[in-house]
């Protein structure tokens, strides 16, 4: 027997694994690094996280990042050059975190990396008869596992497109795995660049388990602040979009879009939701001329507004759910703010409550996906009804 796939069979049948996990959003604004320890798989699923942090990337990286994101015209040769680039950066990275966290690499059995995405293509959006859904995350699995000596699972979201899926969101498999009670119908609100939630039945009936994104949710905030306030990623604690007033006609023209009447589930991404389709809404409601504070706090109604709206067509008035919600637009006070008006009798308390760090959940699940593909697969999400496939996702590259 090959040795790796030796190692790989000695991992899958350990009472205890130790996995990393990793996360680099549309935000890009850094890696999220989630070292996790686990035992058993599928719905007796136990899951620890033993450290975290969040590694901000320098300006050559985002700069790098932002010549090829989201660009029809990005450059071939340069997106070659990048994919094993980008793992070689978040081997550097995992290995310092290991360094600071007093952990030998040796100790860590698979590394599960989302890698870095660049483009997102469903079908819904880009409308080409002949293909079907497309996404795609540079950040080469076989780089960074010969760079760090860690077995490495990576591009976890080819597989849900293979299978029928769009490719996202997959936080409906790790958020059914850990986070499911049975008797307590869930609501897991993930505010990142984009939003999306996970609804997970009391029953635990996995047919029942529900995923989407519902729109933006930080991206073209960020976006705004980057080109308007350089040096300025995001708009912290929501210091200037509290300057402004919402424009009414402006953040009816921003949900006018088809996207908005789809039915469930759907993905969306910033080819979508960037600053062009801001300012043709501008443009369509006659409001160039906005403040920045006013531009802001309509965009952060906007989110509010799309994110709430999602919730209650599954919801209704939220009575019989708990809400747990994770992700950057966690932290941005007028945010929530708006989603807990627009929502009035729902709470919503963060993963923590939950043990699990919520800046750190997205990294969290994709470790759960590599604890699954290596010694899992046998829980079913019935016929993919919602589009939730049953696959077993993650390409693995050995260290040798």
């Amino acid at each position: 027997m090959n040795p790796a796939i030796a190692q790989l069979y000695n991992i899958a049948g350990k009472r205890e694994r130790t996995i990393i996990g990793l996360m680099s959003g549309t935000s890009v604004d850094g890696l999220d690094v989630a070292l996790c320890r686990f035992s058993g798989n599928g719905m007796e699923t136990k899951t620890e996280l033993l450290a975290f942090e969040t590694v901000p990337y320098g300006d050559d990286y985002k700069a790098e990042i932002a010549s090829v994101f989201s660009r029809r015209d990005a450059d071939l040769e340069k997106i070659c050059l990048l994919n094993g680039w980008i793992a070689q950066k978040h081997a550097e990275i995992i290995l310092d975190c290991l360094k600071k966290w007093n952990k030998p690499a040796t100790t860590v059995d698979l590394i599960a990396s989302h890698g870095q995405t660049i483009f997102h293509a469903p079908k819904s959006l880009h409308g080409r008869e002949k293909f079907g859904n497309a996404t795609l995350q540079l950040g080469d699995g076989d780089h960074m596992a010969v760079s760090t000596g860690i077995i490495t699972l990576s591009d976890f979201r080819q597989k849900h497109v293979a299978a029928g899926g769009e490719g996202a969101p997959l936080a409906a498999y790790g958020d059914y795995l850990i986070f499911s009670k049975k008797g307590e119908n869930r609501i897991m609100l993930n505010i990142g660049g984009i939003a999306n939630f996970t609804f997970l039945p009391g029953d635990l009936d996995a047919d029942r388990v529900f995923c989407s994104d519902t729109g933006t949710g930080n991206t073209l905030m960020d976006a705004y602040m980057r080109r308007h306030f350089p040096g300025r990623y995001f708009d912290e604690n929501a210091a200037e979009a509290s300057k402004g007033s919402v424009h009414p006609g402006l953040l009816r023209a921003l949900k006018d879009h088809p996207f908005f009447q789809q039915g469930f589930p759907k993905t969306t991404g910033p080819e979508l939701f960037n600053l062009a389709y801001l300012e043709a809404a501008q443009q369509r409601a006659n409001a160039s001329d906005l403040s920045h504070g006013d531009v802001l706090a309509t965009l952060n109604r906007f989110s509010a507004e799309t994110i709430a709206e999602a919730i209650k067509t599954v919801t209704g008035n939220g009575a019989d759910f708990h809400f747990y919600v994770s992700g950057g637009g966690m932290h941005n006070p007028l945010l929530m703010q708006n989603i807990s008006e627009l929502l009035p009798g729902c709470t919503f308390q963060s993963t923590k409550s939950l043990q699990i760090n919520p800046d750190a959940k997205e990294a969290v699940l994709f470790a759960v996906l590599a604890n699954e593909a290596v010694c899992g697969g046998a829980v079913s999400f019935g016929k993919g009804r919602n589009g939730i496939p049953t696959v077993s996702m993650g390409k693995i590259s050995f260290p040798g």
